[in-house]
């Protein structure tokens, strides 16, 4: 950068500084400035608070903890409001269509109301699985000093002795209707599974990101596993107003921190937590945003080297606040820095290298927990992302191909145009063992907005049929999603990638070991297929839907709808 960090003026000076600038100052005094307040930094801090998600309502105390830390440390915080959508409560809707496309329009919210203002620091708090990339992409175009806050894990819930998270209640389903429970264990599941206020309790996708941010350096060390509901979190996002008001005195700015290292980072502690495949699909738009270059296939070069050390939910035992207690994402940090697998010269928002951050760290996990292993004694010797490539997905593909028994499979195509019509063959006994299903037209241009399919993916698990059925799709997943399950394929089928062209009966190989998918079909055959393949009239022609699809780039370079011309 040709501005060294002290001597960038402060963006928000033109507005309060200045006899020409006196309408502007009199708008800024009915807000509760006074005439010592003008030369002070001003602080954007953008609030998701929403009761629509459990995720996200405890949110607005965490923003008057805030608001008061920042006025204590010498700015003038301005507050403004950010959306969220409940992935949970939409999932298996056509509500759940917005999910994607909420994470562009955080962005596009934060960028807008900050750049408008000219603020000169921005603390973002968020939830809900899209707050974080959203705000994280908000930040790397703008680059001015800031600091995201992760507003907590939920606790567990409890029936019948086992710890819960919402993913149990999508289970539920899948075994009430293969007659596996009955409908007061379905009920008791239900009531039991959210206890309170908290993102969803796994190594889903909210903690996979909220942990990734803390490898990166954009979030405070250990914050990024509290529960919600705990003191610490308050007392946290506190200390993250100060330091970001230190990070403006001495404009340590986003793209000096979201560099090719820290993004290597983080990918190697989302692959040691075992963390979630949206991961791939949000660290790919962030680097774009902040003009890193990263690629599908760098998950893949890291996947191959970093251990899975965490034994997490959803297909592990233990959830975020176990993991927490154990020592967290820096615990976790500290192993993969022994081990020569993490960047120990990145820069974090307080202006520490990551060494510095976890110099007090020990190098191995306490004794008496099994949360986090021994990096001699992983859960699994390489990570659990793979890109999978083929005729099936020349642009790849994502699956998470650990807690799996059977690496391969081989089986005949179940084709479906929709998450709707594949849940219900499922729920209805039609899927049997050896069946791949195939999900098509939910892409990110297709459905639009790229769906979840944690629906018929725990109603597959509920069955039973979890190690003996295959799911492809243009589709993504739920962080609580695993089994032999496929997705992000690329190209999508609304621009004419092979999975358009499956048929019912097909043979398709799902190969975790050798990252293979492919549809068993003669190339002349494929050819003809696609000679006569057509593009389907578009779902939605107005709207923010329809604007979506015109602008979204493939799921391989991340889905973004910003996607720079070189």
């Amino acid at each position: 950068m040709s501005e060294s960090r002290k001597s960038r003026p402060l963006r928000s000076s033109a507005i309060t500084q200045g006899i020409q600038r006196s309408p502007n100052r009199a708008m800024l005094r009915a807000v509760g400035f006074g005439d010592h307040d003008f030369d002070k930094p001003i602080i954007g801090v953008a609030n998701s608070h929403s009761t629509i998600t459990p995720c996200n309502m405890g949110i607005q105390g965490l923003a008057d903890k805030a608001v008061g830390a920042l006025q204590s440390a010498g700015a003038m915080p301005q507050v403004f409001g950010t959306i969220t959508v409940s992935d949970g409560i939409s999932m298996g809707t056509e509500g759940m269509k917005y999910s994607l496309v909420s994470r562009e329009v955080i962005a596009d919210s934060i960028e807008t109301a900050v750049n408008a203002q000219s603020m000169d620091g921005i603390l973002a708090i968020g939830g809900c699985d899209k707050n974080m990339p959203g705000a994280m992409i908000a930040f790397a175009r703008m680059n001015i000093p800031a600091i995201f806050v992760y507003a907590g894990t939920i606790k567990p819930g409890h029936f019948h002795g086992q710890d819960l998270t919402v993913v149990s209640a999508f289970e539920a389903v899948g075994q009430f209707c293969a007659h596996k429970i009955d409908e007061q264990t379905l009920l008791g599941i239900e009531r039991n599974a959210c206890p309170g206020a908290g993102a969803c309790g796994g190594m889903f996708t909210a903690n996979t990101m909220s942990s990734a941010f803390e490898a990166m350096g954009m979030s405070l060390t250990h914050s990024s596993t509290m529960a919600a509901e705990d003191a610490e979190k308050a007392q946290s996002t506190a200390r993250s107003a100060e330091v970001l008001v230190q990070a403006v005195q001495n404009q340590i700015l986003p793209r000096q921190i979201l560099t090719r290292k820290a993004f290597e980072n983080a990918i190697s502690v989302v692959m040691a937590i075992g963390g979630s495949t949206n991961a791939v699909l949000h660290l790919l738009a962030i680097a774009n945003a902040a003009g890193v270059k990263l690629t599908i296939d760098d998950f893949e070069t890291i996947r191959s080297r970093v251990p899975v050390l965490c034994d997490l939910k959803p297909s592990g035992r233990y959830v975020t606040t176990d993991l927490h207690h154990a020592g967290g994402i820096p615990q976790v940090m500290k192993m993969l820095l022994t081990h020569g697998l993490l960047h120990g010269d990145a820069l974090t928002i307080t202006g520490q290298t990551v060494t510095e951050v976890l110099k007090d760290v020990p190098p191995e996990p306490k004794s008496g927990q099994d949360v986090i292993r021994p990096f001699h004694k992983p859960l699994y010797a390489h990570g659990h992302l793979a890109i999978l490539r083929g005729n099936l997905a020349t642009e790849g593909a994502v699956a998470k191909i650990t807690g799996i028994k059977n690496p391969k499979i081989t089986g005949m195509a179940r084709v479906f145009e929709s998450e709707e019509s594949c849940l219900e063959a499922i729920l209805n006994g039609r899927i049997k063992p050896g069946d791949i299903i195939v999900i098509r037209y939910e892409g990110p241009k297709g459905g639009p907005g790229m769906r979840e399919m944690l629906s018929p993916t725990s109603a597959i698990i509920g069955a039973g049929l979890g190690d003996s059925v295959g799911l492809i799709t243009d589709g993504r997943f739920s962080g609580g999603t695993y089994g032999m399950v496929v997705g992000h394929v690329a190209p999508e089928a609304f621009v004419g990638g092979t999975i358009a062209l499956v048929k019912e009966g097909d043979s398709i190989t799902i190969d975790a070991e050798k990252k293979l998918l492919q549809l068993h079909i003669p190339d002349a055959e494929l050819e003809r297929r696609r000679k006569a393949w057509a593009p389907p009239k578009p779902r939605y022609t107005r709207g923010v839907l329809a604007k979506y699809a015109r602008l979204v780039s493939s799921s391989s370079l991340g889905a973004v709808t910003d996607l720079a011309l070189d």
